[in-house]
């Protein structure tokens, strides 16, 4: 407690960030120190586990000490510690949760695991401090696609999810087909804004009818076929249409279902969550149909759509309120359901 607030401190290692934010009062951000690896892992086209987990150990100390300094706070000051328990890639998941239960067993903090989407759903709170609970979310990453309807903090109901690949990871497969390399979202977004999103036709899969679910698996296989057939046919590949056709027939997808969510379930508030929900093109699309629907659409500055500590700070503070804090027993898992 430092000036009448309520600090929390955000641990965040699920995948190739090593994240740390103190947030007052689950809303106010004082600090939201990011250490990536990006530079790290593009030599090899992608995150490799062992070495995010090495790295993680690495930074880990480094980030905490900047996280508190930026803040003005020493950690006699805050009072409750909030992790990433999962889901994620579980050498990197153990790293933060250690260093969460040292911190809390140390100096007798309270402690919270987190559920990875949750925090994500929580970085709006952050950017809208009037936001509360019940809304319609989309978080789409490179693990997950879900809509999930929040009925209160930190309790969702998943209303539809990936069957195969997330869109995430269909967009860093075909960012690699296509020769853009890693990390793939945010480079198919940029060649996407120079393409023709008609250009080629992609197959809209929208599986049965009334289905919130998603399968990106044989849209990734489309785009291995047109360019395969180009490279047989010694044709030039038309790096930025093939990337803003196969961007398109993906937002389709993803804008359709949630606006059948919301018409379906009398929505008026729709948020947006996760890395790939940082995608300019995602963005604008989903804005235009929810002004035309007469909804409410909730988007978080892109640094908070990414991995990051503070997002887990606003999570934890919530989930500590209504269930109190978790013991030392407390342990990572990597499939971790929402």
């Amino acid at each position: 407690m430092k000036n009448g607030s309520f600090l929390t401190l955000g641990i965040e290692s699920s995948c190739d960030e090593t994240a740390i934010a103190v947030v007052a009062d689950g809303r106010r951000i004082l600090s939201n120190v990011i250490s990536s690896q990006i530079d790290i892992h593009t030599a090899y086209g992608g995150v490799v586990p062992e070495i995010a987990s090495r790295n993680h150990l690495q930074n880990i100390n480094l980030v905490l000490d900047q996280a508190l300094g930026e803040a003005g706070v020493r950690l006699e000051d805050i009072d409750l510690i909030g992790v990433t328990k999962g889901p994620g890639l579980i050498g990197c998941v153990v790293i933060g949760v250690a260093c969460a239960k040292a911190l809390s067993f140390a100096r007798g903090i309270p402690l919270v695991g987190v559920n990875h989407m949750h925090g994500h759903v929580s970085a709006n709170y952050l950017q809208y401090p009037d936001l509360e609970p019940p809304f319609l979310a989309l978080i789409v990453s490179g693990g997950h696609t879900n809509i999930v309807e929040v009925k209160a903090y930190g309790q969702c109901e998943v209303l539809g999810a990936t069957r195969d690949d997330a869109a995430g990871e269909a967009f860093d497969k075909v960012a690699r087909v296509i020769g853009l390399g890693y990390p793939g979202g945010p480079k198919i977004d940029r060649a996407a804004r120079r393409g023709d999103p008609d250009a080629i036709h992609f197959k809209r899969v929208l599986l049965e009818p009334g289905s919130y679910d998603f399968s990106f698996s044989g849209l990734k296989t489309q785009v291995l076929n047109r360019v395969n057939q180009a490279r047989m046919q010694g044709k030039d590949l038309p790096v930025e249409d093939i990337a803003a056709s196969f961007q398109q027939a993906v937002l389709d997808v993803i804008v359709e279902k949630v606006m059948a969510a919301v018409k379906e379930r009398g929505e008026d508030r729709v948020v947006i969550a996760g890395g790939v929900a940082a995608n300019s093109g995602l963005r604008d699309q989903l804005s235009r149909a929810c002004e035309g629907a007469g909804v409410r659409l909730y988007l978080p500055d892109p640094v908070l759509c990414t991995d990051n500590g503070a997002m887990i700070a606003s999570a934890a503070y919530y989930q500590y309120q209504t269930q109190g804090p978790d013991d030392l027993t407390l342990d990572a898992r990597a499939d971790l359901p929402l």
